[in-house]
């Protein structure tokens, strides 16, 4: 795809703060992901679900799994990019950083945190780091945010 420079390396991990990070997600996530993604499903469904259809209902883990395969592809090839937000053991799955291109934009920017952390520190850090982030390390002039 040209939305990237043929030699842009995508970040493997970034440290939010000492106690989280986002790395790009994977299949083998799914045990983690599948339950934050169902756990606030319908505030997900209101922000995404009308552009993308998701997260459907009733999607089951072996649907996500499919998903986060498909993710991880994407990612491998330069074609999207899923960021997910971990605690530092990656033993809970807080959030989603998705960049994606547009017709209408350099790339298309949004993210979520799980319904248990809305309204938090972090959801209010990972709000102020992404733009940063955004602008500082992916080759984005013009970038839109939200979806």
């Amino acid at each position: 795809m040209t939305w990237l420079p043929a030699d842009f390396a995508h970040p493997t991990r970034v440290d939010l703060d000492a106690e989280h990070h986002l790395r790009p997600i994977r299949e083998s996530d799914v045990d983690i992901d599948h339950p934050a993604v169902m756990g606030s499903r319908e505030r997900l469904w209101s922000l995404y679900g009308e552009a993308w259809g998701w997260p459907p209902a009733t999607m089951t883990h072996e649907q996500d799994r499919v998903d986060l395969a498909r993710h991880e592809r994407e990612q491998d090839a330069h074609e999207s990019f899923n960021y997910a937000l971990f605690d530092a053991d990656e033993t809970a799955l807080l959030g989603c950083v998705y960049i994606d291109p547009a017709d209408d934009a350099d790339a298309l920017i949004s993210w979520w945190v799980v319904d248990e952390h809305v309204g938090t520190d972090l959801e209010r850090a990972l709000d102020a780091f992404v733009p940063r982030w955004i602008a500082r390390e992916w080759p984005f002039a013009e970038p839109r945010y939200g979806i």
